[in-house]
């Protein structure tokens, strides 16, 4: 029988079952560089940890098992996720991606992929038309984040997914703001799911983690080897962390949700705040779509204020809320998005996207609801 996604944040697909023979109820963290061999030919199972580690192994699985995977290989950071998964492409091949991506997802294609041979073109991928008009002989491969960093962009992933398997490209789908307790990108028919693991599924803004599920053994083994030859597998102690966080996966996301929830209806009130973009909005483009493809909303809000002296008073006269690049953890952060997560875009590219010196994104954490509007208040009216 098919387990309630609560509880396969504790135990995945089976029960709680690791390789230890105490029965200890949290996973051990086995800090070892290397296992012994019981003799000339015979393995444990495990070699190296940079090859694998009972600690991240479990991880996997519980991460597998979340995303409705094949398998999944657990990385030291979210940018070494996705550049591994660029390691799949040959010089010459071409990705369409998402025109409005975190800052440092841009940063990587456009000095580091490109550079090692990769044609990268950006477009609004919300725009079926557009997609099917721009793939090329040489395009392998569509990158999609829904919703996106910062503008919350949603892209019909069911029907990209049409797309690709029309034109034999691989779909790979950055699924961190929303994780797998909200949406899950494989039963649509994405091929590679992708998430910075120090987000929502850490959620206690402590350490650093990146993952890529695959959708068949093919893609794994491709990874596998990547991950197994670069060396940017997760750490023990780090694997640890991120298990211990996906406990309370469920429990984080359903209440900061309902916090965002409060908090946009206030936003959009306040007279000060002139847009507020959150797919849990009706009015917001994507919301039909999102409801499709989605259980959830999440707790990712972006919001524009009247200028950007009431920006600037807002980010430094928070007193409970903290000014902080990241997202997804039990704090409430606010971010400066032109400044921290997308300054390394050309200007005219960050007008282009509406992230100017007025634009605001606001990672909801698991306060009290009255603390934050209350604190939101008070910032807001010294300017």
């Amino acid at each position: 029988m098919e387990k309630h996604i609560n509880t396969k944040c504790l135990y995945g697909n089976q029960k709680n079952k690791h390789n230890d023979p105490t029965g200890a109820i949290s996973t051990p963290i086995y800090q070892t560089a290397t296992f012994a061999h019981p003799a000339v030919g015979q393995s444990t199972g495990y070699d190296y940890s940079r090859v694998q580690n009972p600690t991240r192994e479990q991880l996997e699985h519980i991460m597998t098992a979340l995303e409705n995977g094949n398998d999944t290989v657990a990385f030291s950071s979210g940018m070494a996720a996705i550049q591994a998964c660029m390691e799949l492409f040959e010089p010459g091949d071409h990705i369409l991606s998402s025109d409005d991506l975190y800052g440092g997802s841009v940063r990587l294609f456009d000095h580091i992929n490109r550079k090692n041979g990769l044609e990268i073109d950006y477009i609004d991928t919300s725009d079926l038309l557009n997609i099917e008009k721009s793939i090329k002989s040489n395009t392998k491969a569509i990158y999609i984040e829904t919703p996106t960093n910062p503008m919350m962009q949603v892209t019909d992933l069911r029907a990209v997914a049409k797309i690709c398997k029309k034109y034999q490209l691989l779909l790979i789908v950055d699924n961190t703001f929303l994780t797998p307790y909200y949406q899950n990108p494989i039963s649509l028919g994405a091929d590679i799911v992708l998430h910075s693991g120090t987000k929502f599924l850490g959620g206690h803004n402590d350490t650093l983690a990146g993952f890529l599920v695959t959708a068949n053994e093919q893609l794994s083994e491709r990874i596998r080897f990547v991950v197994k030859t670069i060396g940017t597998g997760l750490a023990p102690f780090d694997s640890w962390l991120i298990l211990r966080g996906i406990k309370t996966l469920a429990l984080r996301m359903e209440c900061q949700q309902k916090n965002a929830l409060v908090i946009v209806d206030w936003l959009t009130k306040h007279p000060k705040v002139k847009e507020v973009y959150y797919v849990g909005l009706p009015s917001h483009p994507g919301y039909h779509t999102n409801l499709n493809q989605a259980t959830g909303f999440g707790s990712m809000i972006s919001f524009r204020v009247d200028q950007k002296e009431t920006a600037v008073a807002l980010l430094e006269q928070v007193k409970l809320i903290q000014y902080a690049e990241s997202l997804g953890g039990v704090e409430s952060l606010i971010t400066y998005p032109m400044l921290q997560t997308h300054a390394d875009l050309p200007k005219e590219k960050q007008e282009e996207k509406g992230i100017t010196d007025t634009l605001l994104r606001f990672s909801v954490g698991i306060e009290h609801v009255d603390d934050l509007i209350a604190d939101l208040a008070q910032a807001l009216e010294i300017q």
